[in-house]
């Protein structure tokens, strides 16, 4: 196998931690190429004492703090104003950088062992990769080499030229931050009753059975439409919203898909003409037996060939 070959075998584990560092799949695409440079351009010096994907993890840490640099975080509209109203108009921020959704399979590597592939999709849960990004750089970098890759303190204390005190400090105080911001834990294994959950869930909307959807939602659901700011919270919110604004949704077709170890489709709206036509991904987030949060991500140029779906479904 050539060099080029050698480094290649790692894309998508190397991706699914920039995602994790970055919380963009953009971002991280975009890292992994910085990182694939900087490792063929020094592959001569490469000694194997460490393992490729090891010595390109290292790599990869340092191309993505030094993108991080500039202080700027991704964010869900939950955290960045407060829950609004069916009445408010659908705006974007100006300058905000939304968290987006990864692919499964961009980030989770196919030679992963079976409880590999599981710790690798609950990290990449929506929630908890925006808890990730309140860390400081170095502490979401220190947290995610020990608790997802399974490092020690020394050779994280290698990776970032710090000492293992200050990788201990550093993993302490990530930990309490990620306590406080208590990201959902939504399951990336599914029950049965969830697989019934999320199946009840497309039979609803493409019926548009609104009663029927508000009875598969937790009482304090939420619903967020990026890049909008707009967000709502509640059964009662999410029903008026989609008896209301969201009633052009009618006639929708939902394709499945698989994003941040979670339930997620691609949702055509009817087209005027016949067909349907690409609206939003929805990434569905689970607690127990109901929907805890619908997140439906509206940039779907970007997003629908990224997740292999077609912007056009012929009638």
């Amino acid at each position: 196998m050539d060099g080029i070959a050698q480094l290649e075998v790692h894309r998508a584990a190397l991706t699914g931690h920039c995602y994790r560092m970055l919380g963009s799949l953009v971002d991280a695409d975009d890292a992994v190429q910085e990182t694939m440079v900087r490792a063929w351009r020094g592959f001569d010096r490469f000694d194997g004492r460490s393992a490729a994907r090891t010595w390109l993890y290292r790599i990869a840490t340092n191309v993505c703090l030094d993108a991080l640099s500039d202080g700027a975080r991704r964010a869900r509209p939950m955290e960045e104003g407060p829950r609004g109203t069916v009445d408010d108009v659908l705006d974007t921020r100006p300058g905000a950088r939304w968290l987006e959704p990864i692919p499964d399979a961009r980030a989770v590597p196919e030679d992963a062992d079976p409880a590999q592939r599981v710790l690798f999709r609950e990290s990449i849960r929506l929630a908890f990769v925006a808890a990730l990004q309140h860390l400081p750089p170095k502490q979401r970098a220190t947290l995610l080499l020990t608790e997802v890759l399974g490092w020690s303190a020394a050779e994280v204390a290698d990776s970032l030229a710090t000492t293992v005190p200050a990788v201990n400090s550093a993993l302490q105080r990530a930990r309490a931050t990620l306590e406080a911001q208590r990201p959902a834990e939504t399951p990336v294994v599914l029950t049965d009753e969830q697989g019934k959950l999320v199946d009840r869930y497309v039979q609803a909307f493409e019926r548009y059975d609104v009663d029927a959807l508000a009875m598969l939602l937790r009482e304090d659901a939420i619903i967020s439409m990026p890049p909008h700011a707009l967000w709502l919270q509640g059964q009662a919110s999410i029903k008026k919203w989609m008896l209301g604004p969201g009633a052009p949704c009618k006639g929708s077709r939902l394709l499945p898909t698989a994003a941040c170890g979670s339930p997620a489709f691609g949702q055509f709206r009817a087209a005027p003409g016949g067909g349907h036509n690409a609206w939003a991904l929805i990434v569905l987030e689970l607690s127990g037996d109901r929907i805890a949060a619908i997140n439906s991500f509206l940039d779907v140029e970007t997003l629908f060939p990224t997740f292999g779906l077609p912007l056009i479904l012929p009638a």
